[in-house]
């Protein structure tokens, strides 16, 4: 049974707590991306997550790894 997409609470909101569980670890950009569509079921593009997310990392002065290297 496939229940109709509903952004949970709000995606920015899980990134702000995705980022603050990997705050001492290096988290890389596909993870957090895998992760966030795992807990919100959002389909907002790669793009726009990645860009989200790197807007939120940067302001709480987290590292994003971009590329896994």
């Amino acid at each position: 049974m496939h229940h109709p997409h509903v952004e949970s609470p709000s995606v920015a909101a899980t990134v702000d707590k995705l980022l603050a569980e990997h705050r001492t670890g290096l988290l890389t950009m596909q993870e957090a991306i895998s992760l966030l569509r795992q807990r919100t079921g959002t389909d907002r593009s790669d793009a726009d997550l990645a860009g989200l997310i790197a807007k939120k990392a940067a302001h709480l002065g987290i590292a994003v790894v971009v590329d896994g290297h």
